[in-house]
């Protein structure tokens, strides 16, 4: 029997830190989590949103219509034209925890910030931050590192317009090999100008404005070809919605709280989801079932609540139940508005009813049509989870409701969570024994997928992978409950790998396009060379890189080009998916076709995409002759 280890428990055991020591070492409490910038929640765009919130505040009470943003590689810059920050408490507001003006509600009311938490965790996990506050004809700026003061200026006379300015170079200790993806910058800065009609926001020169709201929004996320009527658009006091339905299979939702994208939802939006089918039953007075009322639907809502509760300083789920202090339940202000104003469009414009109605009976129809199948499948499905390991799970789950004391730990783990899609018994076993089994789970697939483009859902129940798969992310029933935050598509690095990628990805982009849209799918980008000597080993993803390599280590080192992940050692394997994991997200377009892209590159226009595949490799090779000159 192992001897028990003691380990002293007395007054040395307790610790007490200050609000930056805590910040930096817990920061997920703070900001979710850290990543590369290769999500669109990880920790580098929540801290620009941090500071942006504050100016999106000034403008939602009438102060700055403009707020200037500039990111240059590692240096980020925000000036707003709102009040400014009174000179007198500078430091203190982007230094001092639970300090701001977020307490007083006459100052700011149904703002984002609540808790006076946001500028300081900037300013903790920074490595230089500097604040200026323009008031009156008076300036002051403070400079700090790592949240340290290291200087404070005296105030001085100025001709700026009232405002603040914010600077801020992330800490790269913390935030590792950081990149920001315009794709996801582009997304949030939308996002702000969608909830703030007439707010003029500027990234390096490119301007954001919406005029329409909600509306703006939906335009952009859809295609006019693919959408089966016009969108519906709906504005009252402190609420806004928006919603049409798409061909695509799923649920596609964005909610928004006091201009907060809540990327989890919540409250507000568990009662639009609600009211909404409350309301189509009413309005054709029939029972249908409310999967086939939400069945391919696209909308949006946006509230404005006083002191909301969020469920995570990153405020991505409302947790509040009341819009106002002792006022009507989320649930009941959502649901009467709908009750109300969407009944009264609904008979005003019978043609868009009337189309609402066909969409509603053909997802009927179709849930029918699979009934039979689907019961099968999961029969399938659960004695294949008996009798073989095509799945290696891990401890946290995305959709987990976790509790007690480790809440917010737990909660930035689940955003961690990864399925590594993979093929073949080598490749798999090298990532299952390299992997962090809390965090990262292993999928096993048998061969080259089927190319489903143009087939319908029956193929996902009855083709055995896809059915094991969409159990393996439990999504059968829809994207709420998918397992894991990053589905990671992990195949080898030559033509038959990237076939596979296309294949899986078009099962994706087929049936579950939500999970493409909302920036859950990636691709894992592993060495192609290992290039190394006696002294050093170094990895490379490319020809550059490996030429580089060459280089720096001089007469002959050792070459070996990786044709499969199967050949990488579990011991090697775990330096490519830890905490230097390169991903590549699958992005799509805002308002792509979807079928059009599937059809050109997974349909049968052999001809145009052999000519589309020539000249992109006329162009690749002219690349690599310019690097080997």
């Amino acid at each position: 029997m192992a001897e028990k280890q003691v380990f002293d428990y007395n007054e040395d055991s307790i610790k007490s830190l200050d609000w930056r020591e805590h910040i930096r070492l817990r920061p997920g409490m703070y900001i979710g989590k850290l990543g590369d910038g290769s999500s669109a929640d990880d920790g580098i765009y929540v801290l620009l949103k941090e500071v942006i919130d504050n100016c999106i505040d000034e403008h939602t009470m009438g102060y700055g219509k403009q707020v200037e943003v500039k990111i240059d590689q590692k240096t980020i810059t925000v000036r707003d034209f709102g009040r400014g920050i009174p000179l007198g408490k500078l430091v203190d507001v982007v230094s001092k925890i639970n300090t701001g003006a977020k307490y007083d509600s006459k100052a700011f009311q149904k703002s984002v910030g609540l808790n006076g938490v946001g500028t300081k965790a900037v300013n903790a996990l920074s490595t230089y931050f500097k604040v200026t506050a323009y008031r009156d004809g008076k300036e002051k700026t403070a400079e700090f590192e790592r949240g340290q003061l290291i200087k404070e200026h005296k105030e001085i006379n100025t001709k700026e317009n009232n405002g603040t300015f914010v600077e801020f170079i992330p800490d790269e200790t913390i935030f590792k090999n950081f990149h920001f993806v315009q794709e996801y910058l582009d997304n949030q800065f939308w996002n702000y100008c969608y909830l703030n009609a007439g707010l003029v926001m500027n990234l390096n020169g490119n301007k954001y404005v919406s005029k329409n709201g909600l509306l703006d929004l939906l335009q952009r996320k859809t295609n006019e070809e693919e959408i089966r009527y016009p969108i519906i658009h709906l504005k009252g006091e402190d609420i806004e919605v928006a919603f049409t339905h798409e061909n695509a299979y799923g649920e596609e939702y964005y909610s928004f709280v006091n201009g907060q994208f809540t990327t989890q939802g919540g409250t507000h939006l568990a009662a639009f989801r609600e009211g909404y089918v409350k309301t189509i039953r009413d309005f054709f007075k029939k029972d249908y079932d409310a999967s086939d009322i939400r069945g391919s639907i696209c909308a949006a809502i946006s509230v404005r609540v006083q002191e909301p509760v969020f469920e995570s300083q990153t405020k991505t789920k409302l947790g509040s139940q009341t819009v106002y202090e002792n006022g009507p339940s989320m649930k009941n202000f959502v649901g009467e508005f709908l009750l109300k104003e969407l009944d009264n469009f609904l008979h005003k414009n019978p043609s868009t009813a009337e189309a609402l109605k066909k969409r509603i009976e053909q997802n009927e129809r179709e849930r029918k049509e699979l009934a039979g199948i689907k019961k099968l499948a999961n029969e399938r499905a659960k004695k294949a989870n008996l009798h073989n390991k095509k799945l290696r799970d891990c401890k946290y789950h995305y959709n987990d409701e976790p509790t007690g004391k480790e809440k917010d730990t737990i909660i930035e783990k689940q955003k961690e969570s990864t399925i590594f899609i993979t093929e073949g018994d080598s490749a798999s076993g090298s990532i299952t024994k390299a992997r962090n089994v809390n965090t990262q789970a292993v999928f096993s697939l048998r061969g080259k997928p089927l190319n489903c483009y143009s087939l319908t859902k029956k193929v996902v129940y009855e083709n055995e992978e896809f059915n094991l798969l969409q159990h393996a992310l439990n999504i059968e029933e829809g994207y709420e409950g998918l397992r894991y935050n990053n589905i990671v598509i992990a195949t080898d690095a030559d033509v038959d790998g990237m076939h596979i990628r296309l294949l899986l990805m078009t099962f994706f982009l087929q049936f579950f396009p939500d999970l493409v849209k909302n920036g859950h799918v990636y691709i894992l980008e592993t060495p192609l060379f290992r290039v190394r000597n006696k002294q050093e080993t170094i990895y490379c993803y490319d020809e550059t890189e490996k030429k580089a390599a060459m280089k720096k280590l001089g007469v002959k080192p050792e070459i070996t080009r990786f044709k499969g992940l199967g050949e990488i050692s579990p011991d090697e394997f775990a330096r490519f998916i830890g905490v230097d994991m390169k991903l590549q997200p699958v992005i799509m377009d805002q308002g792509e076709h979807i079928q059009h892209l599937l059809e050109y590159y997974m349909g049968k226009n052999t001809p145009q995409r052999q000519d589309f595949i020539i000249d992109n490799l006329r162009i690749e090779l002219d690349l690599l002759e310019e690097t080997e000159a």
